[in-house]
């Protein structure tokens, strides 16, 4: 296979800053989610926190897990659109200088805005994004690569997509050419507001069932409509073959389709929480992709996701991810 991972998700710039407890609900923002704004909204909330935008890197929910893995040593492809404008170009550059290769050439792009997220970091460590999309509201079945796609051995596809009829038509269209292709399978939640406010678009996107899911805690018991984890755990082996759970400093639980298994927090003084989800899936894939068992990719998932709490931003270097992967090698195996 030329690709390990075909990702398909919004490009977004992030713009990280940090909020005070109070600014929350001074500013009518709901504090811990996702939430989408246009641009005007989003302009006001950078004004009220004071700050510019000269802190930005690359985002996206399934960009940041593309590049990960690519960072790691694995090959990745990433479905996308962005504008021609400056906010585009930044992303399309991030992208090349971290290895992924995308369907998109700066030159060619459509005019519009790329989309940006403004990050909003508490005191807590607590993530809270305002998401103008731009024309990733526009990301359609017509931009996949059929040619990459058979070419790779899994598809992976951010839940931030199911707000968007043509992006949940865009996830539905990867998993038919996937089965066609014989490639694998996975999803991501992404966030909590996604299951909470497209609960049905979500379940369109789950499907009969994918070959590997991704959430935390909170989603899981919010999408299987359970009280208990032990019973959402049980309901999630009827929504996909194989699935990741994380619980923040508790770690993650396992499910390899036959047993479970928990994978232990590395303890860390947490900054940022943004990007912790995207690390995590990026670490594992590229564990899985690389021949490790499914314990030993989940310890080193949870070595990169504890990493990129204690900085502000969802990515690491390529040097630190490349330290991390040496680290790993010393304790993967119990």
């Amino acid at each position: 296979m030329k690709y390990h991972v075909y990702g398909i998700g919004n490009a977004l710039v992030d713009i990280v800053a940090e909020a005070g407890d109070d600014f929350f609900e001074k500013n009518k923002v709901e504090r811990g989610l996702m939430t989408l704004a246009d641009k005007e909204r989003q302009q006001q909330l950078l004004q009220a926190l004071g700050t510019n935008q000269s802190n930005l890197c690359g985002g996206g929910s399934a960009a940041n897990t593309a590049v990960a893995l690519s960072q790691l040593g694995g090959r990745a492809f990433y479905s996308c659109l962005v504008a021609k404008d400056e906010w585009g170009k930044f992303f399309l550059d991030d992208l090349s200088a971290n290895g992924v290769e995308t369907n998109l050439q700066w030159e060619n792009c459509i005019r519009g805005d790329t989309g940006r997220c403004l990050v909003m970091v508490s005191p807590d460590a607590q993530r809270t994004m305002c998401t103008f999309l731009g024309v990733s509201s526009w990301l359609s079945k017509n931009l996949l690569d059929e040619n990459a796609l058979k070419n790779s051995e899994w598809i992976y596809a951010e839940g931030y997509l199911v707000a968007s009829p043509t992006g949940l038509e865009t996830i539905k269209e990867a998993r038919r050419l996937a089965r066609r292709h014989q490639a694998k399978t996975a999803l991501t939640f992404s966030d909590v507001s996604m299951v909470k406010y497209f609960s049905s678009q979500m379940k369109e996107a789950v499907g009969a069932g994918v070959d590997l899911l991704f959430c935390n805690e909170e989603e899981c018991l919010l999408f299987t409509e359970k009280n208990s984890l032990a019973e959402a755990l049980e309901e999630m082996k009827k929504q996909a073959k194989q699935f990741c759970v994380t619980r923040g400093n508790k770690g993650a639980l396992l499910c390899d389709g036959e047993r479970f298994t928990d994978i232990d927090a590395f303890p860390v003084q947490a900054l940022d929480s943004n990007g912790a989800g995207d690390m995590f899936a990026g670490a594992f894939l590229f564990g899985l992709t690389a021949g490790k068992t499914f314990e030993e990719a989940g310890r080193l998932a949870s070595l990169a996701s504890s990493r990129v709490v204690t900085q502000y931003g969802p990515r690491l270097s390529t040097d630190v991810m490349r330290e991390l992967l040496a680290k790993s090698n010393s304790f993967l195996r119990p």
